[in-house]
């Protein structure tokens, strides 16, 4: 495919976009190692010493098969017609936000003409428009609307990350899709609780709620037995080698049923931002 204009800064880019090529917030080069198995993505997430390293090894991930098969398709073919002829990031979604946060937002999987295009995390879609909105209403964002990398959006105090960082076909990741990418998310979660510290991480969805209680045993944190139950605003405490503590917060996806429907609301939205 010949290389269109990115819809912020106008430079052209092939799609899916090459690591190094100067898509805004790019954490890749051309160099970074690449995962092509569960294997390499658990050697190669272990290495990093940074959450700049990890975005970057995971931004080039190519560990599923089904996953690398479905966002390529997707951002060459399977467009929506008002974003046909705009490049397609069409790569594993890095985290976006504050790099010495303390706080985690953990969503699902990116949208196929969300993430999966602007290469941002919950950019592009209406769960995004959400979810940004409600993050400036609570004074982590600089500005109501992300629309795309490149658009001046910063996040203050906290960092979105993901269960499964590229775009799964129907929203379904897999389990072993789920087991692959949590080697990403075990780092992240041990990264951040190194330093500076987490204090709290909240889960979109009952899929991310489970996926920080299983990175969280993996990674040999003291989780509730039985199994706290994914509800919005449910609470639970997770324990730390150190003796400290993180809290788990549960809110419903900002997915377009979910927020048509009014099963969740802003105000319900902003009541669990604020504890956070």
């Amino acid at each position: 495919m010949h290389a269109e204009p990115h819809p912020i800064t106008g430079q052209p880019f092939d799609s899916p976009v090459p690591p190094g090529t100067g898509w805004p917030g790019d954490p890749a080069t051309a160099q970074t190692p690449v995962a092509h198995t569960a294997a390499e993505a658990a050697r190669l997430a272990a290495s990093a010493s940074t959450i700049r390293d990890l975005d970057a090894l995971s931004s080039v991930c190519r560990a599923c098969p089904r996953l690398v098969t479905w966002r390529e398709s997707v951002a060459v073919s399977g467009r929506r017609a008002a974003f046909a002829h705009q490049p397609y990031w069409g790569r594993p979604g890095p985290s976006f936000g504050d790099q010495s946060a303390s706080r985690l937002i953990v969503g699902l999987a990116p949208a196929a003409n969300g993430t999966n295009r602007t290469g941002r995390m919950f950019t592009g879609d209406r769960s995004g428009d959400w979810l940004y909105a409600a993050l400036h209403r609570t004074g982590f964002a600089n500005q109501p609307a992300s629309t795309g990398a490149g658009d001046g959006m910063v996040l203050t105090g906290v960092r979105i990350v993901a269960s499964v960082r590229c775009a799964p076909p129907e929203n379904r990741p897999t389990p072993s899709e789920l087991a692959a990418c949590g080697h990403w998310l075990d780092r992240d979660l041990g990264l951040t609780a190194a330093s500076p510290g987490l204090d709290a991480v909240l889960a979109l969805g009952g899929v991310a709620w489970n996926a920080v209680l299983a990175a969280a045993r993996r990674l040999g944190w003291t989780v509730p037995r039985p199994k706290p139950p994914f509800g919005h605003g449910a609470e639970a405490r997770l324990g730390l080698p150190n003796g400290g503590e993180v809290r788990l917060l549960g809110c419903y996806h900002v997915s377009p049923h979910n927020t048509s429907t009014r099963r969740l609301t802003e105000e319900m939205l902003d009541a669990v931002l604020r504890r956070l």
